[in-house]
């Protein structure tokens, strides 16, 4: 009789996608896409709507006043607004995407999103991580800058951040940036998205659709195609590094390690 130990072990074990309908297998699809972006969009009109209702009780707006009746705010507080419903934003997105997780597959929702050490990992030496830890925010600077100049996508060195946020909102942005929007869309993308997306693909696929579908989360009408393209790379990499480690911590860290290298970059004063 196996072990217990032995037991856990093979469930652990990543079960490649069985062979699947065509329908159905455009209903898994279809779920890929949809799920992932309605977590975002749930999670940043939630985020916005708590901290409309929220910062106008504290300052004693009537919070059904008519927008055209509402008055003018000023800039420090429309700042830290924005800054808050980012933080929140994020939050949401990783407490939705662990209870879709705990939803779905219950006790085994660590497993699912790569929360749990796999019984077979495929990156046996923590070298290659470390290595790439190292150079990767040298290749990330130089893609984002030099593809947003050749697409006018407006990142140069030298920016900076609003003089109207107050500190407290700066220490809440750089949370923001560094460490909550990497762990929140982690768990959605290389989580979530990607374990949905490995029941119907092999990992070439899963790598690129999760790739693609992070890039095109961060369409915007101001930056245009730009800021997908620059993150294309970044977004490979991390499901690479999603399949090789089979753990979901690695490409948290790497993706909060970018964002800090390239904010860093960006807001170092400029030397020309």
């Amino acid at each position: 009789m196996p072990s217990i130990d032995g037991a856990e072990a093979a469930l652990d074990r990543p079960i490649p996608p069985a062979p699947v309908q065509l329908g159905a297998w455009l209903v898994q699809a279809l779920l890929f896409v949809v799920i992932p972006v309605g977590l975002l969009a749930l999670a940043g009109a939630l985020a916005i709507v708590l901290v409309r209702v929220v910062a106008d009780l504290r300052v004693g707006i009537d919070v059904f006043t008519p927008t055209a009746l509402r008055p003018r705010l000023p800039l420090y507080e429309v700042a830290g607004r924005g800054v808050a419903a980012d933080v929140l934003r994020q939050v949401l997105m990783a407490a939705f995407a662990i209870a879709l997780a705990v939803w779905q597959d219950g006790a085994a929702w660590r497993r699912r999103l790569a929360l749990k050490a796999p019984a077979e990992p495929r990156m046996s030496s923590p070298l290659r991580l470390w290595l790439l830890m190292a150079v990767w925010p040298i290749i990330h600077i130089l893609w984002v800058t030099e593809t947003a100049r050749a697409l006018n996508g407006g990142v140069a060195q030298g920016i900076h951040l609003s003089p109207f946020l107050s500190p407290l909102a700066i220490v809440g942005w750089f949370a923001y940036v560094v460490v909550l929007a990497p762990v929140a869309e982690e768990l959605v993308m290389r989580g979530e998205a990607f374990a949905r997306a490995s029941r119907i693909m092999r990992p070439a696929g899963v790598i690129a659709a999760t790739a693609l579908l992070f890039s095109l989360a961060h369409l915007s009408e101001s930056s245009g195609i730009a800021r997908p393209i620059s993150l294309l790379p970044l977004a490979i990499t991390l499901g690479w590094l999603r399949w090789r480690t089979g753990r979901l911590w690695p490409c948290m860290l790497l993706h909060g390690w970018s964002n800090l290298a390239l904010v860093t970059y960006l807001l170092w004063p400029a030397r020309y």
